[in-house]
C-alpha cells in the first residue's frame, strides 16, 4: 500500500512538473509571436530604422528572442536529460551569456536616449542620429561580451581536452569549475547592474527636475518619460534579481528536490520570462506611433486612423 501510495505521488508530481513545461512552451510561444510582430511593424517603414529609440527597441526584441529560444532550449533538454558534448554547449552558453547583458544594457541606453532628448533636445539630433544608434548597438554588444570573455578565459584556462567531448546536461553550472569562479561571475554581473542603476537613477532626477519646469504638451511628453524610465528601471530590477536566483536555488537543492523544481519554474517565469515580456508593453504599446502602425499590420491594413497617420503610412 505504501509503495503504491509512493507510486501515486510519483507520477503526480511527474504530471505538475509537465503541466508547468506545457505552460512555460505556451508563454514562450504568445511572447516569441508577439516579438515577432513587433520586429515585423519595425521593418515596415524607415521613420523606425532611422530613429534611435526605435533601433535600441528592435536590438532589444532580436535579443530577447534568441535568449528566449536558447533558454527554453535549455529548459527542455534539461527536463528530459538530454546530454550534449560540452563544445556545443558551451555554444550555446557564450550566446545566452551574451544575451544575458544586452537587454539591460540597452535599457540603460533608451534612457539615456531618453535623458538626452528631454534635458539635451538641441543636441538630441545629433547625439541620437541613426549612425549613433548602429555604434551604441555595438558597444552594447562588445560590453555584454566582457564577462562572458572573463569566465571562459579561466575555464580554458582549466579545462582539459577531454572535456569538451564529454556528455552533459547542459547548464552554466558545468563551467563554473572552481566556487571563486562562481563569486567571480556574480561580482561582475552585480558591478554592471550597479553602473546601470545608477545611469538610471541620475537620468531619473534629470528627467524630474525638467518636468517640473515643463508646462503644457512639454509638460506632458516629460511626464510620460519619466514614466518610461520608471519601467526601465523596473525591468533592470527583475534583471537583476535573476543574477540571485541561482544561489537561492542552490540553497534549497540542499533541502527539498520537490520545492527546488517549483522555485526554478518560478523564477523562471517571474525573473526570465517576465522582464523580456515588458518591453514589448512599454515601447509596442505605450509608444503611440509604433501601436497604430502595429495595429494597421497586425489587422492588414484594415485599421483606420486620421489622416495623419495615413501619412506615415505612405511615405
Amino acid at each position: 500500500m505504501a509503495a503504491n501510495n509512493s507510486v501515486i505521488v510519483g507520477e503526480s508530481s511527474v504530471k505538475k512538473v509537465n503541466d508547468q513545461v506545457i505552460l512555460v512552451q505556451i508563454l514562450v510561444s504568445v511572447f516569441l509571436c508577439i516579438d515577432f510582430l513587433l520586429i515585423t511593424t519595425f521593418f515596415m517603414k524607415d521613420v523606425f530604422y532611422t530613429t534611435m529609440r526605435y533601433i535600441l527597441f528592435a536590438n532589444t526584441l532580436l535579443s530577447d528572442c534568441l535568449f528566449l529560444f536558447m533558454t527554453d532550449v535549455l529548459l527542455i533538454l534539461s527536463y528530459f536529460r538530454f546530454t550534449l558534448q560540452m563544445w556545443l554547449c558551451l555554444v550555446m552558453y557564450i550566446v545566452l551569456s551574451v544575451h544575458t547583458f544586452v537587454t539591460p544594457l540597452t535599457l540603460t541606453a533608451m534612457t539615456l536616449e531618453r535623458y538626452v532628448a528631454i534635458c539635451m533636445p538641441l543636441r538630441h539630433t545629433d547625439l541620437c542620429s541613426t549612425r549613433s544608434s548602429l555604434r551604441c548597438v555595438l558597444i552594447i554588444h562588445g560590453l555584454s561580451s566582457v564577462p562572458c570573455f572573463v569566465i571562459l578565459s579561466i575555464f580554458f584556462a582549466s579545462a582539459t581536452h577531454s572535456f569538451y567531448y564529454q556528455g552533459r546536461v547542459c547548464s552554466v553550472e558545468v563551467f563554473i569549475l572552481h566556487s571563486w569562479q562562481g563569486h567571480l561571475r556574480s561580482a561582475i554581473s552585480q558591478f554592471y547592474f550597479l553602473i546601470m542603476c545608477i545611469i538610471i537613477v541620475f537620468s531619473y532626477i534629470e528627467i524630474m527636475k525638467v518636468a517640473k519646469a515643463a508646462s503644457g504638451e512639454n509638460k506632458k511628453s516629460t511626464w510620460k518619460g519619466l514614466r518610461t524610465v520608471i519601467l526601465h528601471a523596473f525591468q533592470l530590477l527583475l534583471c537583476l534579481i535573476q543574477l540571485w536566483c541561482p544561489f537561492i536555488e542552490a540553497a534549497i537543492l540542499q533541502i527539498n528536490f520537490r520545492l527546488y523544481i517549483s522555485v526554478r519554474y518560478f523564477n523562471y517565469i517571474t525573473f526570465i520570462l517576465t522582464p523580456r515580456c515588458l518591453s514589448p508593453l512599454i515601447y509596442g504599446l505605450r509608444d503611440e506611433m509604433f501601436f497604430h502602425a502595429l495595429k494597421y499590420y497586425a489587422l492588414c491594413g484594415l485599421y483606420k486612423k486620421p489622416l495623419n497617420f495615413f501619412g506615415l503610412m505612405k511615405s
